[in-house]
C-alpha cells in the first residue's frame, strides 16, 4: 500500500526533540511511574512497563534510577502521583492537535494547555473533538532504502495490520496496539531496526501547511512540547 510522504516530517521532529533532551528523562520516570502504578513493577508482566524502561534505556538512563521508580511508583517508596489527561484542539488551518500529560495537578495543566493554544492562534476543543481523527496503533518506520519485501515478509508473518510505503520510500508498519512488542521483535530478529517504534496516536489524513502556517503551527507545537506536564503530542499536519 502507498502512502504519502512524511520522512521529513518524522526526521525534523526527531531533531527538534534533540534539542529538548533535557526534558527526555523527566517525562520516562512519569512514564515509568504510571506504568508500574497501574499495572506492577514486574517488566515480564507489564507490557507498557517495557515500553518505558526500552525508551529509558534509549535515552541513556542509569539502570539504578529506572528501578528507583519503579520502587516508588509501587509503593517502596513515597512519591507523588500522577494522573493521565488528553486534550485535544485545533492548530492553524484546523490541523488537529492531541495533547497527552501526566499531572499532579489537572487545574495548572489545563490552564497552560488552553493558554498556549489560544495565546499561539489554536483553539482548545472537548473530548473527542479531534481524536476520531487519529488511530491508536503501533507503528514502525525504517529510513528510505529498506528492503520493502524483507519487512513486509517478516511484519506481516509476526501479525502486522499493514506495511505502507511512502512517497519518499519510507516503509511504516502498524499493528494493533497489543501485537506491537511481537512484530517489533520479529523484525529486529530479522535485522531490520526501525527508526520509528512505538505505540501512537497515528493522523488517518493530513493538513498541509507551508510558508507562514507552517511556521505558526510549529510554534505552537513547539509551545505545547515545553509544557512541563506534556508527555507526547500528535497531530496531523505535514510542514
Amino acid at each position: 500500500m502507498a502512502g504519502h510522504s512524511k520522512w521529513a516530517n518524522i526526521q525534523h521532529r526527531k531533531g527538534r526533540q534533540d534539542e529538548k533532551r533535557g526534558k527526555i528523562w523527566t517525562r520516562i520516570v512519569r512514564e515509568i511511574t504510571v506504568a508500574a502504578r497501574t499495572g506492577g513493577g514486574d517488566p515480564a508482566m507489564n507490557p507498557r512497563l517495557r515500553l518505558a524502561i526500552e525508551k529509558a534505556k534509549a535515552a541513556n538512563m542509569p539502570a539504578d534510577r529506572v528501578k528507583y521508580n519503579v520502587d516508588k511508583a509501587t509503593g517502596s517508596l513515597d512519591g507523588i502521583s500522577y494522573e493521565e489527561i488528553r486534550y485535544e484542539g485545533y492548530g492553524i488551518g484546523g490541523a488537529a492537535i492531541i495533547v497527552d500529560t501526566m499531572t499532579d495537578n489537572k487545574v495548572r495543566t489545563v490552564a497552560e494547555v488552553r493558554h498556549a493554544f489560544s495565546k499561539n492562534g489554536g483553539n482548545m476543543g472537548t473530548e473527542g473533538s479531534v481524536a476520531f481523527q487519529f488511530k491508536h496503533c503501533g507503528q514502525l518506520i525504517f529510513a528510505p532504502g529498506t528492503s520493502e519485501d524483507k519487512v513486509m515478509e517478516v511484519a506481516l508473518e509476526a501479525g502486522a495490520d499493514d506495511v505502507i510505503t511512502d512517497d519518499d520510500g519510507a516503509i511504516e508498519v502498524l499493528t494493533a496496539p497489543g501485537g506491537f512488542e511481537a512484530v517489533k521483535t520479529a523484525l529486529e530478529a530479522a535485522g531490520l531496526t526501525a527508526e520509528v517504534a512505538g505505540v501512537t496516536m497515528r493522523a488517518e489524513n493530513t493538513i498541509e501547511l507551508s510558508g507562514e502556517d507552517a511556521e505558526r503551527m510549529q510554534k505552537l507545537l513547539d509551545v505545547l512540547e515545553d509544557l512541563d506536564d506534556t508527555q507526547d503530542i500528535y497531530h496531523n499536519a505535514a510542514l
